[in-house]
């Protein structure tokens, strides 16, 4: 009869999943950007309950991965990731917030950026695929973490994640979009129906510059790369076409002056969306560029932006906080708190 308990009791214990504590998964992460950056070093400022990983190949230690994490391990992980041409800088207020509800956070640095030379990364045929197959590799590091996983992303972060979740239905408890580029403006999207732009757009972008005026983010978008993220946005578009549906809670924050991603792109997704939804709209009225929206005042003073590079008369060449921002955080702390099972 005592065998018998103790064999019940064994049995009992394997029924329960095994999560990876903090540290494996840290070792994990930096595994994965050994495999890609080739060589990684300590980096010069750690801070408390923060893990990076930084390397010589990046411009600063700003554009490094980085992981949030509570000394008592969480059950609940986020994944949050950064969009194209910039780097995990500019997730960092995001990942504050979504570390605050409880979460370990992930903050992956997509291949191709945050680099000193990223030339022959943005002229890359397979980039995109690339993108994908680092997500899965974060994605797979997170749920070793925890039983609750959500995602979320800026930009082509978020197209990234829209496309993760429709790949792969039982993969996510929550989807989170910021600016989300689930559609490109008229122009862009007319190009990238001719027949080898993308050849030409790799002329077109010649040696790809990585130094400008931001610390954290590319001067310029390189064409292909563009060209690279039509290809994901069309491929959800299909998706959503052949009836796929997204149906776990989904948080969306959008300006209707985005003229980079159109705001018409993440309205489609939420005619296919069925979990409970929130829908962060900034009226038109605000003004407010695509990548200003996950910028608040003190992210903006850290970025130290050179205005002296640009030509500060051009609509969006100076960035701006979010004067929503905090209005913005409420409605996700809102969403964190009751939209998750």
């Amino acid at each position: 009869m005592r065998t018998s308990r103790i064999l019940l009791a064994v049995a009992g214990l394997l029924a329960f999943p095994v999560f990876a504590a903090p540290d494996a998964a840290m070792d994990k992460f930096a595994e994965l950007y050994q495999a890609e950056l080739g060589t990684v070093q300590p980096c010069r400022e750690p801070k408390l309950n923060q893990f990076k990983v930084c390397s010589p190949l990046l411009r600063n230690e700003g554009n490094a991965p980085f992981m949030l994490y509570d000394d008592a391990p969480s059950e609940k992980v986020a994944v949050l990731v950064h969009g194209l041409s910039d780097s995990p800088f500019f997730m960092r207020e995001i990942a504050r917030i979504v570390h605050e509800q409880g979460y370990t956070v992930l903050v992956p640095l997509l291949p191709g950026h945050g680099l000193r030379d990223a030339d022959e990364d943005m002229e890359d045929w397979d980039l995109a695929e690339r993108w994908q197959s680092h997500i899965d590799d974060v994605m797979a590091i997170a749920h070793s973490m925890g039983k609750t996983v959500i995602a979320g992303g800026f930009s082509t972060g978020g197209a990234l994640v829209v496309q993760q979740a429709l790949d792969d239905t039982e993969s996510l408890d929550a989807v989170m979009l910021f600016s989300g580029a689930l559609a490109l403006t008229d122009n862009a999207e007319s190009m990238s129906r001719i027949w080898g732009i993308k050849l030409l757009a790799r002329v077109i972008d010649g040696s790809y510059i990585t130094y400008g005026p931001n610390p954290y983010k590319y001067p310029s978008v390189a064409g292909f790369a563009g060209l690279e993220l039509m290809d994901i946005i069309d491929d959800i578009r299909a998706q959503l076409e052949a009836g796929k549906t997204l149906n776990v809670p989904l948080f969306a924050a959008h300006s209707q002056a985005d003229n980079t991603t159109p705001i018409h792109g993440v309205e489609n997704l939420m005619k296919h969306a069925n979990g409970d939804n929130t829908f962060f709209v900034i009226d038109e009225s605000y003004q407010l560029c695509h990548a200003d929206l996950v910028v608040n005042s003190p992210l903006l003073m850290e970025m130290r932006f050179n205005r002296t590079l640009v030509n500060e008369t051009e609509e969006c060449a100076v960035p701006k906080a979010n004067p929503l921002f905090r209005q913005m955080q409420m409605m996700l702390e809102s969403f964190l708190q009751t939209s998750i099972r």
